[in-house]
């Protein structure tokens, strides 16, 4: 049965199995806020596929690249701001393209053109 990325279903003692490390090495990278596996009513942990990569992640930048867990911890939250980013670059080229193909700007915005690089100004209406 195939399951969603991020759909809680593995048990704890199945990551540690799948992954090959002790329960306890799971629970002290919850209790250091690296992970965050879901609960089901009766407080069991659950991890997704998505938390299970988290923990691959984990796992090779502390033994194959000797970062500690307060290292671990930045680079995990860098990691997060960048594909934040790249997904509001990735928006901002779609509307610039949609402005360029419209040849209209939308109400409320600006579009200036600058050396063939193109910056979306934002006004706010009141």
């Amino acid at each position: 049965m195939l399951h969603h990325y991020d759909e809680p279903v593995y048990l704890i003692s199945i990551v540690a199995k799948i992954l090959d490390i002790h329960p306890q090495t799971l629970r002290q990278y919850e209790r250091e806020n690296l992970i965050k596996p879901s609960r089901s009513n009766g407080r069991v942990r659950l991890y997704s596929q998505r938390d299970i990569d988290r923990v691959k992640l984990i796992l090779r930048l502390t033994r194959e690249l000797g970062v500690n867990l307060a290292g671990v911890d930045i680079i995990l939250r860098l990691k997060e701001q960048m594909e934040e980013m790249e997904q509001e670059i990735a928006e901002l080229k779609e509307e610039i393209n949609r402005v360029n193909n419209n040849r209209s700007v939308p109400h409320g915005k600006s579009l200036v053109k600058k050396k063939s690089i193109y910056e979306m100004i934002l006004f706010e209406e009141e």
